[in-house]
């Protein structure tokens, strides 16, 4: 039976619709493992790096639509992973969502200074972490 007119405008949007590619940065495995999961299970393309020198080589290869981000780090932490991102033109419109496990306003305020989109307290959800790149997902389709 082949599929005509409507039904198959309908069938090619849902295929036109991937999910996005999504890059976490922690130097947890747990955490990584975590979000892995639950991105996968939302149907979105993962990419995982350990800390932020890891993080700077698969942005500049994958190029991912959305980035979670711890802020401490060995060697290279959040800020200044999320600061040397946001500097380069062409990752400059990238989201960046820092996750912490700490909610305190300062950490929030600092984030927001070297250009990160959001802030994300550990543990995190599934649902948290789905809503979060929907939401983000949805502002640059309007855009």
């Amino acid at each position: 039976m082949d599929i005509q007119g409507p039904q198959l405008a309908a069938t090619a949007t849902i295929v036109a619709d991937p999910g996005a590619k999504v890059l976490v940065i922690d130097d947890s495995n747990t955490i990584r493992r975590s979000a892995e999961i639950f991105l996968r299970q939302g149907g979105h393309e993962v990419l995982l790096a350990e800390d932020g020198f890891d993080a700077l080589a698969k942005v500049n290869d994958h190029a991912p639509e959305l980035i979670f981000c711890d802020i401490l780090m060995p060697r290279l932490d959040g800020y200044q992973t999320c600061a040397i991102i946001k500097r380069n033109p062409r990752f400059a419109h990238v989201p960046v969502i820092m996750l912490s496990s700490k909610d305190g306003l300062f950490d929030k305020a600092r984030g927001r200074m070297v250009g990160s989109e959001d802030y994300l307290t550990k543990p995190f959800t599934k649902e948290q972490l789905l809503r979060a790149v929907e939401s983000y997902r949805r502002i640059r389709a309007d855009a």
